[in-house]
């Protein structure tokens, strides 16, 4: 099954974290949320970005192995086309701040992960 996601996350205090090539980057505490997208199995890896323990591969998984993040909510997209993540992340950046250059190394989105203070109404 492929499809896309958000992966909603509370962070919460702010942390400094190291993100592979990135480098380390302070997160404020608040809500996250990531676009992502899977070609494969779409259920496995929701459930894998869920997962504390595991080798660190792509950058959300420097974010969802961190102590003081909890997962709030995941929401799929089924059946669409890997575009449609990117489409995910230029709606979350109209609502709230990008986190430069996170998760999107294989488009030309600006971030696939976003920040904003509080959970938004319709995520």
């Amino acid at each position: 099954m492929k499809g896309a996601y958000i992966i909603t996350m509370e962070l919460k205090k702010d942390a400094e974290i190291v993100v592979g090539k990135l480098g380390s980057i302070t997160f404020k505490k608040g809500i996250y949320y990531y676009a992502g997208s899977s070609q494969n199995n779409l259920e496995k890896r929701v459930e894998r970005h869920k997962r504390k323990e595991k080798t660190k591969h792509w950058y959300i998984d420097y974010l969802t192995t961190n102590p003081e993040v909890k997962i709030i909510n995941d929401k799929k997209y089924v059946g669409c086309l890997k575009e449609k993540e990117c489409e995910l992340a230029k709606e979350l950046s109209k609502k709230c701040f990008g986190i430069k250059g996170f998760g999107c190394s294989d488009c030309r989105c600006s971030s696939h992960l976003f920040y904003s203070k509080n959970l938004l109404k319709d995520n």
